[in-house]
């Protein structure tokens, strides 16, 4: 059967990071391993547990020696993403529970290793929340290596492989250590069927800087090896054997991107003030420690989002402790460049841990017991966090937001519950900040509603437009039939926030916004109009962002809102709002075709 030649045939995917890159094709199979399942005896228990022990301990030593062996110091430096996988590795319930499976149920290392596995899967499987959701994949790549030990097998195909040359890889996926390996001395770029703008390997990816798209869908079964493809992480697409003319378009483009690059850096220290000298702090959103090298480079002001969900999501059982939770908010706090640093409570609920909690079975997990309600509701875990972030306040400015909050009663009892936090450690004559800031996140629509009581309450406000857009439209927009009315310019969205606004600097308190909003240049004159303090985004994101407000008057954002406040269709609003950006910025936005 003779194969297809595909030419100028153009799929489409999702841009993880920047860039276009033109090579030629190097399929990789990541080579999956089928888990040998036996049953075993009584007398073969402990052999068993023996093999998993050791090919626990093994994986531990790849992950790290596939660290050392990174010759870059900057690619090393982005190597981060594999402390996670080896703390999920290092931790006994993960070992334990193997373990647990091979005695209950006599079965093999391997059976016992995939029951575990997609236990855990299915527990990420249920987050409605794709960032978190995304963490499962960790679990997957953890288990993958895990079984290609126990099978005897001790490399991946990418690790076995010599890749030299400028190759495009092509994969149906690729793990964070299997990117990392691929740096840019190697290849130009990749792309993969599958993946999403949040996964451990698209972070990798943006931090190495490689051209990539992913969720192509069936990418790795139309091409071949040689083929020539064009990679472009801006816009999200594969081009399979482009003609003469689509080569030089895009031969242009990857020139006017690389330019851009380099005037993005150029601005990324420089202070994000409008023409008229109105001044907004820019953030960054985080998860791990490691990310605060990528944070500096890329010119945040300070952290207006760290995200906590991964310490208990990679202890899963064994929940963290204070101290646990001091370590590495102490490491946050004693970064000096940082002039502030925002800890969200935990933002995830119980049902996500294999736990001593018990939760009962919800239907909509989403509007249910999670976040501050879990907390109040779980007092000693909730002590555990704040009595850590409050321990560590002493070496740093941390601030505390409190996410999901709903009503002023949230808001009451959870400043109750820190102020027994604040009484037990004076107690033990531990210091701390007794001055630290508390904010909520505003993110449900109630709390927009009664903004101006929650504003008395509090310290400062973050806006959480990912969540606010879909509660107040009724929308899930990773539901393809409902995303399409996912809209930031809807007029409801655009009062809730201008009224969170307003009443925030009525109580002379400070507010930012940290939904992914932040992070798309062409919202920045509403968000100016808005008069927002702050925004926090993707490290990446920042230095678009403050070229958008440095070449910005405040007074014309606040005509330019008053327009776009007037459109009552918000596809109306983003025509406007397009076309603006487009005559103002015209080598950063396209031109809108009339």
């Amino acid at each position: 059967m003779k194969e297809e030649l595909f030419v100028n045939k153009t799929l489409k995917g999702i841009g993880v990071s920047s860039g276009i890159a033109v090579g030629k094709v190097r399929l990789i199979d990541r080579g999956k391993i089928a888990a040998n399942k036996r049953s075993i005896t009584e007398r073969q228990v402990e052999r068993e547990i023996t093999r998993i022990k050791t090919a626990i301990q093994e994986a531990i030593d790849q992950l790290n020696g596939i660290k050392d062996s990174i010759p870059d110091e900057d690619v090393k430096k982005h190597a981060f993403i594999l402390d996670a996988h080896i703390l999920i590795l290092q931790d006994e319930f993960f070992f334990n529970s193997v373990i647990d499976v091979i005695r209950a149920e006599l079965i093999n290392a391997e059976w016992a290793l995939e029951v575990v596995a997609f236990r855990f899967l299915a527990s990420f499987d249920q987050v409605e929340d794709p960032y978190l959701r995304e963490r499962g994949q960790d679990i997957k790549y953890i288990y993958e290596r895990l079984v290609r030990i126990l099978a005897a097998e001790k490399k991946s195909p990418i690790e076995r492989t010599a890749i030299k040359g400028k190759w495009i890889i092509i994969a149906h996926d690729l793990s964070p250590a299997d990117t990392i390996q691929l740096n840019l001395n190697r290849i130009s770029g990749f792309a993969t069927d599958v993946g999403g703008r949040t996964s451990h390997t698209s972070i990798v990816a943006r931090a190495l800087e490689i051209p990539a798209v992913v969720g192509v869908g069936n990418v790795s079964s139309l091409v071949k090896n040689n083929d020539l493809v064009i990679i472009d992480g801006e816009d999200g697409l594969v081009i399979i054997n482009p003609v003469k003319e689509v080569q030089k378009e895009y031969l242009a483009k990857h020139i006017h991107l690389r330019n851009q690059k380099k005037e993005y850096l150029r601005l990324a220290r420089l202070k994000a003030e409008t023409k008229d000298g109105f001044k907004m702090r820019v953030g960054a959103n985080i998860e791990l420690l490691s990310e605060m090298d990528i944070v500096e480079k890329y010119g945040a002001s300070g952290i207006g989002l760290y995200r906590t969900e991964y310490i208990y999501l990679s202890k899963r059982n064994n929940l963290p402790t204070e101290m646990d939770h001091y370590h590495i908010y102490r490491k946050l706090a004693e970064n000096a460049a940082m002039e502030y640093i925002t800890i969200r409570t935990l933002d995830i609920g119980g049902d996500k841990f294999v736990s001593e909690i018990e939760m009962p079975k919800e239907i909509n997990p989403a509007m249910g017991l999670r976040a501050i309600r879990l907390c109040i509701k779980e007092i000693p875990l909730f002590k555990a966090q704040l009595k850590g972030i409050l321990r560590a306040s002493a070496y740093g400015p941390l601030r505390i937001l409190i996410p999901m909050v709903s009503g002023i009663e949230e808001v009451r009892k959870a400043k109750a519950i820190l102020a027994e936090c604040m009484e037990e450690l004076s107690h033990k004559r531990v210091s701390y900040n007794k001055n630290i800031k508390t904010g909520i996140m505003i993110e449900v629509p109630s709390a927009c509603m009664i903004s101006d009581l929650l504003a008395a309450e509090v310290d400062f406000f973050s806006i959480g437009t990912n969540d606010l857009i879909q509660y107040a439209l009724a929308i899930d927009r990773v539901n393809e039939f409902v995303s399409y009315l996912y809209e930031p310019l809807h007029p409801a969205v655009l009062k809730m926030i201008k009224k969170t606004v307003d009443d925030a600097h009525a109580n002379k308190i400070t507010i930012a916004l940290c939904g992914e909003m932040a992070g798309e240049p062409r919202y920045v004159p509403v968000l100016l109009g808005l008069g927002l303090d702050e925004l926090s985004m993707n490290p990446y994101a920042i230095p678009r962002a403050k070229k958008a407000i440095r070449g910005l008057d405040h007074g014309y954002c606040r005509e330019l809102l008053d327009e776009i406040m007037k459109k009552d269709s918000p596809a109306d609003a983003e025509l406007l709002l397009k076309s603006e950006m487009a005559r103002l910025f015209p080598g950063d936005f396209p031109k809108v075709e009339e």
